[in-house]
């Protein structure tokens, strides 16, 4: 039988830079491959207003097995992942999630919402939608985070949050005042908000 493998961009263990988790320490597993293609300007598979900052295109090709062994070998006894890409949905599934949860491992997916993953045990669910409203396929998570410049709205989900969070858009590595003082405006207006900043761009920390 042949053993599946997964197309992993890299594993890497640091500090969750935004959103409610935070300063957590986590394991960062991002997967390669994505099927959006984020763009300042809108199109057919981009709402536009951010460029992907990420480079998730390079893999290697890892065995649940192997995926388990060097997140336990860099992880320091921290039990959270946080699977990411790309896009993590098309390639997090059930025998990855059983050899985790077999080694103690607690799963966050960063995900852009564009498929359902209400199948599957993860025990946080961050959604940060990339496409139009009508295209969201996860309708329920429990942390709904936007990336928002200057002039944009505050949006009208589809998917039901827990925790609702703006986030400014970046210039690259290097923040955008503009878009802060913009998305602090939308949060003070807005008070079932929260602004989250990537703060790991700040502290240059992975």
């Amino acid at each position: 039988m042949e053993i599946k493998k997964y197309a992993v961009n890299e594993i890497f263990y640091t500090l969750q830079g935004e959103g409610i988790r935070a300063g957590c320490p986590s394991v960062f597993l991002r997967f390669a491959g994505c099927n959006l293609k984020c763009k300042m300007e809108a199109g057919e598979k981009s709402i536009g207003g951010f460029d992907c900052d990420t480079e998730f295109e390079s893999s290697v090709k890892l065995s649940a097995d192997e995926i388990v062994a060097e997140i336990l070998k860099i992880n320091n006894g921290c039990e959270w992942i946080v699977a990411t890409g790309g896009e993590p949905a098309l390639q997090l599934d059930e025998p990855l999630i059983k050899k985790l949860k077999e080694n103690n491992i607690k799963i966050s997916i960063e995900t852009n919402g564009s498929i359902n993953l209400d199948h599957l045990d993860i025990d946080w669910v961050c959604v940060s939608p990339k496409v139009a409203e009508h295209c969201v396929r996860q309708l329920k998570a429990h942390e709904l985070k936007y990336v928002r410049n200057y002039g944009q709205g505050i949006p009208k989900p589809s998917c039901v949050g827990e925790y609702l969070i703006i986030s400014p858009g970046f210039d690259g590595e290097n923040s955008n005042l503009k878009n802060i003082e913009w998305c602090i405006k939308l949060v003070k207006e807005n008070p079932k908000w929260r602004l989250s900043i990537q703060q790991h761009k700040g502290l240059k920390i992975r």
